[in-house]
């Protein structure tokens, strides 16, 4: 077999391996979204499924703080200096007879 053919074998066996996974994605089995069936029917059938307080447009807010709050977030302040650490070296100037 010359190496052409044989690169034109490996080809063809690789495209259609695309096809068998493709076919082995579909299972005829039960999934884990199977049984809402009946919750799904009812949210389909409602008129306005959103709450209500979502039609809100108005949000209260101040503009400088949020200004600040993304200041902060962009470059956020240093963190505070670690506490003071104090090492004593040496006897604690008593001694024992």
């Amino acid at each position: 077999m010359s190496r052409n053919s044989a690169l034109i074998l490996i080809l063809c066996a690789a495209s259609l391996s695309g096809c068998a996974a493709d076919y082995l994605n579909h299972y005829d089995t039960v999934t884990l979204a199977a049984g809402d069936t009946q919750k799904y029917n009812s949210l389909l059938q409602t008129v306005d499924p959103l709450n209500p307080a979502s039609r809100n447009t108005h949000i209260e807010g101040d503009g400088t703080r949020a200004a600040l709050v993304a200041h902060n977030y962009k470059f956020p302040p240093p963190p505070p200096p670690p506490p003071a650490i104090t090492v004593n070296v040496g006897g604690s100037g008593v001694t024992t007879p």
